[in-house]
């Protein structure tokens, strides 16, 4: 099987599918291009994720170089990291942590990046977030350690007090706003 095909098994809907041709159509041979490149990319990442995830599980480490990919597996491994941890506070906001573990009072995140797009922190501190949420812990009581791990790079953030609640202030409030907009359409 080449891997097109193996890429398209199981898709919802075809790659040029008609209720997305508003996204494709008409565009040129270097537009299809990017697309099917950007859909091998995220079909290799998911299937990192998955390897990641089962290398932590069974604690199987990886050499230890300087290869973004084993420094995720062996650090989430030597800190006794749980792996795709699901977090939620309402049926608005929840998301799955790549790598948490909460012990001594501390709640450490780590999120592993295949691509090359930029990335933020604002994403780790949602799941701190909603960790607390989940837990009803006191980001005060806490400390936090932020993890993103990508090109070769490893970004490490310990966010203040005020990210956090910031965050979790948010979370709640846009979700009863959401509940109430619900209403109201409805």
């Amino acid at each position: 099987m080449n891997f097109l095909d193996f890429l398209l098994v199981g898709r919802e809907h075809a790659f040029l599918s008609p209720s997305s041709a508003k996204t494709w159509l008409g565009k040129d041979k270097e537009y299809l291009k990017k697309k099917i490149k950007a859909d091998q990319a995220r079909f290799i990442g998911t299937k990192k994720h998955e390897i990641a995830e089962w290398d932590i599980k069974l604690r199987m480490k990886r050499p230890n170089t300087p290869n973004t990919f084993n420094m995720y597996v062996n650090d989430a491994i030597g800190y006794r990291m749980e792996t795709e941890v699901p977090l939620k506070y309402s049926k608005w906001c929840y998301g799955t942590a790549d790598a948490l573990c909460f012990r001594d009072g501390l709640l450490r995140i780590h999120d592993l990046k295949t691509g090359t797009t930029k990335t933020s922190m604002d994403q780790l501190v949602v799941y701190a977030a909603l960790y607390c949420l989940q837990h009803d812990i006191t980001p005060s009581d806490i400390r936090v350690e932020l993890r993103i791990y990508q090109s070769g790079d490893v970004l490490v953030h310990e966010p203040d007090l005020d990210e956090i609640v910031h965050a979790i202030d948010y979370i709640k409030t846009a979700s009863k706003w959401l509940d109430e907009i619900m209403v109201e359409v409805n």
